[in-house]
């Protein structure tokens, strides 16, 4: 086997066994780019409400927390309610919470949920454990393999000795000109 056809078989392979994981990668690193931007791993959700009718602090009983509960979210949600200050209640829900002003009968509910695919990617991003940092110092590793084994697929006007050497030196120059323009 010539070294070239070894070349594109090492490109082309690697290539499709780590498509997912430079998806996940190029995922979670835009959204970890945008972070002061959005919250990349959950979804908030605010909204002010008024009560018309609120029962004196001592009168609240569970049935009316859950009946407050029905009307903004799932009653099976609720965790648990206290009082943290005199005529203040305070809902703890699966997943977000319900804040009320018994004096004025103004509350705030807030819902926090997981973004989909985000969640998980940014997760695998963060390095969740040992057998996660092997995989990916190994996909690290092939990243460098492929980008070694792509300049070398094309041969002539296109390759590395023709149009690709141009495209390389610019890919090399963009981030040493932005580096120094931070630095």
């Amino acid at each position: 086997m010539s070294w070239r056809k070894l070349n594109r078989v090492l490109h082309r392979d690697f290539g499709y066994f780590f498509t997912a994981t430079t998806i996940i990668y190029a995922l979670s690193g835009i959204a970890l780019n945008h972070m002061n931007d959005w919250n990349p791993n959950y979804v908030v959700n605010s909204k002010e409400f008024k009560l018309t009718e609120v029962p004196p602090q001592q009168e609240i009983s569970e049935d009316w927390v859950f009946d407050l509960v029905d009307r903004y979210d799932d009653r099976d949600n609720v965790k648990k309610f206290y009082f943290p200050k005199e005529n203040r209640l305070k809902v703890f829900l699966h997943g977000g919470s319900i804040l009320v002003d018994l004096d004025s009968g103004f509350g705030f509910i807030e819902t926090i949920r997981r973004r989909r695919l985000f969640y998980e990617a940014n997760y695998l991003h963060y390095n969740p454990g040992k057998w996660w940092t092997w995989f990916s110092d190994i996909y690290a590793g092939s990243l460098a393999l492929l980008a070694i084994t792509g300049l070398f697929i094309l041969k002539g006007k296109n390759g590395i000795t023709g149009r690709g050497a141009w495209l390389t030196i610019a890919g090399i120059i963009v981030p040493l000109v932005l580096l120094y323009l931070i630095i």
